[in-house]
């Protein structure tokens, strides 16, 4: 009895193999094979695949595109594998910390047109003094005219603004004003959230350190701030030139602007699309083609934005209001005069402008350029339109450069330039986001090309 037992379940074993060996080939075919599978139920195969052969290791390591619509669960299962979510909480909590972030970038956005605006009006140099938890505006008419006693010690009130009458130093304070206190409600609008999420566990160990050091670049900021201010209080070296903040510490401030803002975007759009919109291998493909490209244009558009903030902390756009030529020739004969060489980079004048020229119209070629070579390339279409836009915002950015120059800096068209640099920066965070690399289990789970009605 025992050694019929045992040939019956070797027959059992022989007649199983088959049916396996009869799945596993047809792993190998691109197309679905109906038959075999109508006679041979998902959860059927489930259950003797886990008894016999161990049914989890067999997912992981034989799923193919041509078993999908096996199961629908499987399917989800699988997209699922591998992927290392920012928000494990659930689709609720994803969204919220998701909203939360963009809700973070958006006011760093606003943070830096303010920022801008402060600087054309020359508000940044009205308060003296800085404190790192803020201070209460001037309440009475004493406490205004100390604060303009104090502006009228500065360098600027001396060679600038002399004769200024209160009025007109209540304006430049109170934008001055607004843009510390702007940052400061930023800190605490970014920290209540941020506790609140690490309390209930939205938050993964990943996210966490990421946000730490966002939140640190951000109360290091207003210290870079201050550190920028301060160098406009100083008597300049020369008695013909008008005092303004150094080029380097501005350069800082901005770039540390842009990277908090990077930071901030990218993070949101990794909580919110955790896997890049790709239906086929064949737009995977696509998707690396433009990534291969996107990744030195992203560089060549942040190096641009920072020569512009050299531009500003030079005041070198009021010079060579004229293009394309700078005044009657292309280019200046005291473009390298300082010494040493590098000096001219980031403190000539004319080197600062034809710098920022040169790498503008470099941005828009290599732009245009990308979008002209993945015309006819098999992509998403969402990645297609982010292209498209990208080189619309690309050109728009180059005309309100110009616009800016020859009107001899406008307060209106030189926010609109600044701003306009920042939306640039964020099309193309967001195209190299699109164009980045799934994971493996959904790079597994695609078919060749997209399935149409």
């Amino acid at each position: 009895m025992f050694q019929s037992r045992v040939v019956a379940s070797l027959r059992r074993k022989e007649g199983f193999s088959r049916v396996y060996n009869t799945l596993i080939q047809s792993n190998s075919s691109t197309v679905l094979r109906h038959e075999p599978v109508r006679s041979f139920s998902s959860q059927t195969a489930k259950k003797c695949l886990f008894g016999v052969y161990g049914y989890r290791s067999f997912s992981k390591v034989h799923q193919v595109p041509s078993l999908r619509n096996m199961s629908t669960v499987a399917s989800v299962a699988s997209s699922k594998e591998g992927l290392k979510l920012l928000v494990t909480a659930g689709p609720r909590a994803q969204k919220m910390v998701g909203i939360w972030l963009f809700g973070s970038a958006a006011w760093v956005f606003s943070m830096v047109v303010l920022g801008g605006v402060t600087r054309l009006t020359r508000s940044g140099l009205s308060m003296t003094d800085w404190k790192f938890t803020g201070q209460l505006p001037p309440l009475s008419d004493e406490e205004w005219l100390l604060e303009f006693e104090k502006y009228k010690q500065s360098p600027e009130y001396k060679r600038v603004n002399k004769g200024m009458s209160i009025e007109d130093f209540k304006f430049i304070y109170w934008m001055e004003y607004a843009h510390r206190m702007w940052g400061r409600a930023l800190g605490i609008m970014f920290a209540l959230p941020f506790s609140y999420f690490l309390r209930k566990g939205y938050i993964s160990l990943r996210l966490g350190l990421r946000l730490s050091t966002l939140f640190a670049l951000g109360a290091g900021q207003g210290l870079i701030g201050w550190w920028m201010v301060k160098s406009g209080l100083e008597e300049p070296a020369s008695e013909y030139t008008q005092p303004r903040v150094s080029p380097y510490r501005l350069a800082a401030h901005l770039t540390s602007a842009f990277i908090i803002y990077c930071g901030l975007f990218w993070t949101g759009l990794s909580v919110v699309m955790p896997e890049p919109p790709v239906e086929s291998v064949a737009w995977a493909r696509g998707a690396v083609k433009v990534r291969r490209f996107a990744l030195p244009v992203s560089v060549l558009v942040g190096i641009t934005a920072i020569s512009g903030a050299f531009v500003a902390g030079n005041d070198a756009g009021h010079a060579y209001n004229t293009f394309p030529k700078m005044g009657d020739t292309w280019v200046p004969d005291d473009i390298f005069d300082m010494k040493p060489l590098i000096r001219n980079f980031f403190e000539n004048t004319s080197t600062v402008q034809l710098n920022h020229r040169l790498l503008a119209t470099a941005t828009l070629v290599s732009i245009g350029t990308l979008w002209w070579s993945t015309r006819k390339l098999e992509i998403h279409p969402a990645v297609r339109s982010l292209i498209g836009s990208t080189f619309g915002m690309a050109a728009l950015q180059v005309t309100l450069g110009v616009s800016t120059l020859l009107s001899y800096v406008p307060v209106s068209l030189g926010t609109a330039h600044q701003a306009g640099a920042l939306t640039l920066l964020t099309l193309i965070i967001l195209l190299n986001h699109t164009v980045r690399r799934p994971s493996m289990s959904l790079l597994k789970s695609l078919p060749q090309v997209v399935k149409t009605a």
